[in-house]
């Protein structure tokens, strides 16, 4: 998390505040004008629509005819390690700094976008919440965060005493990618002959899914058919099981390739969950999953291959993981969230 000031004007308003989440495929953005207020004028744009960041931010508030307010928080889909930003799966690139300047705000604060939904998870009401398996969370544990969508966010928030919580920032969508089958390993070796290194994020994410498609395309007739395998993977996505038994033989290829994505899925979150001790449960975001019919997603590999991990199977097995339904995305709560961490921390 990279803030910059004004220093001519140190003790800046916290309110209003622009807050934003920005992904590869959209970017959503919304204003929140006093503490505890909710957040306002929520908007969704393309970020294809769009030559850069400030384009984006000024056609916003053109959008809901509101002035530039003095502070702001976005969440990127990248690293924010630096002033320098470089989107990882868009072409926006831009200095944190100089992007201040140029909106004219007196204080900035930008973040990876999964460090922003983190943060807001300990603010998520109940009935944005769908638990898939796993028993009661354990108060004051680790939490572990996952989403897939352009790409795979991973995230998680660990116990900081009377301060709360400390969000994690890193980049695990990339981690390498682990086969636990015959057609999972066929799988990734096709994928390896085509982009060399395999990550989670290669598949965990929308363009994985179409690759999943081709990928078995390939395997069983060794041709692709590419015009169509988008829309074969989004139908099955979004059937119920007793929809999919009634879809012919290619819609069939795509309902294999998303039983292998939640498969995926299920080994990656139970790595995470290891990997933090996260029995304060794990949380799925991103614009996958949560679109994805409940009962699809309950009625698919994901939460046996969640709790697959041999000897610590029992230990997996009472964890519960959340799908998070939310119509406005809990990441403009997290970027606000940010702004008052930032700001605490600067007094």
């Amino acid at each position: 998390m990279i803030e910059v000031r004004d220093s001519l004007q140190p003790d800046a308003p916290s309110y209003p505040r622009l807050l934003g989440d920005i992904g590869g495929t959209n970017a959503r953005f919304g204003l929140q004008m006093q503490a505890g207020e909710p957040i306002q004028h929520v908007q969704v744009q393309p970020c294809a629509e769009h030559a850069s960041m400030q384009d984006a931010v000024r056609h916003y508030l053109q959008q809901v005819q509101q002035p530039m307010p003095p502070v702001a928080a976005l969440g990127m889909a990248n690293p924010v390690t630096a002033d320098w930003v470089s989107m990882t799966n868009h072409d926006w690139q831009f200095s944190i700094s100089a992007l201040r300047l140029t909106l004219g705000l007196q204080r900035l604060v930008v973040l990876n976008d999964f460090n922003a939904l983190a943060l807001a998870l300990p603010f998520l009401p109940a009935q944005s919440l769908r638990q898939v398996g796993g028993e009661a969370a354990v108060t004051n544990a680790a939490i572990g965060l996952l989403g897939a969508g352009t790409g795979l966010g991973v995230s998680g928030l660990l116990p900081n005493g009377t301060d709360g919580w400390l969000s994690l920032s890193g980049e695990g969508g990339h981690v390498s990618l682990a086969a636990q089958s015959a057609l999972e390993f066929a799988v990734i070796q096709h994928f390896q002959q085509r982009f060399g290194h395999v990550s989670a994020e290669r598949v965990l994410c929308g363009q994985g899914l179409v690759d999943l498609v081709q990928a078995l395309q390939a395997l069983s007739s060794g041709s692709v058919h590419t015009s169509d395998t988008a829309s074969f993977t989004s139908h099955a996505a979004l059937s119920t099981p007793a929809e999919v038994m009634q879809q012919d033989q290619t819609d069939a290829t795509a309902t294999q390739a998303l039983d292998l994505f939640c498969g995926f899925l299920g080994s990656v979150a139970g790595d995470l969950a290891l990997t933090l001790g996260a029995r304060g449960g794990i949380y799925i975001g991103g614009g996958i999953v949560p679109r994805l019919a409940p009962a699809r997603f309950a009625a698919s590999p994901f939460r046996a291959r969640f709790e697959a991990k041999g000897r610590f199977a029992n230990y997996l097995q009472a964890i519960p993981v959340w799908v998070i339904d939310s119509p406005v995305s809990p990441a403009l709560q997290g970027a606000s969230a940010a702004l008052n961490i930032s700001s605490n921390a600067n007094r």
